[in-house]
């Protein structure tokens, strides 16, 4: 059987509001996962990690990410710049401004998918 074919369109989905500061629309297939993720100013992201390998895509605004158990490597990544996650590596971060990322993961994130992320729900 032929797999299907499905065309997306960001602004007709729905938005998904986990806080007043996050909130992001997702797309997934079997083996990957895209998402629009959009960061008001001062919104973070606390540390975790996850199997699931991503990339992180900054369209607009800058997110700071502390990398590693104990956060001692520091990163911006800014419009344009493209931020890879190996799989299992905690990370954090924190709107600099307004962002929209575009954040890819494989697998997919379950945890988004189910909603069973808490860590991300305020």
């Amino acid at each position: 059987m032929a797999a299907s074919v499905t065309k997306h369109c960001w602004e007709e989905m729905p938005r998904e509001e986990l806080s007043e500061t996050l909130s992001r629309r997702l797309i997934t297939g079997e083996r990957m996962m895209l998402a629009h993720v959009y960061l008001k100013r001062g919104c973070i992201v606390p540390r975790h990690q996850h199997d699931n390998e991503q990339l992180t895509y900054v369209l607009e605004g800058a997110l700071h990410f502390w990398i590693g158990e104990d956060e001692s490597e520091e990163v911006t990544v800014r419009a344009g710049e493209v931020l890879h996650i190996p799989s299992m590596v905690f990370h954090k971060a924190e709107a600099l401004e307004d962002t929209l990322d575009v954040d890819i993961f494989s697998p997919p994130r379950q945890d988004w998918i189910d909603k069973t992320d808490a860590y991300l729900r305020r």
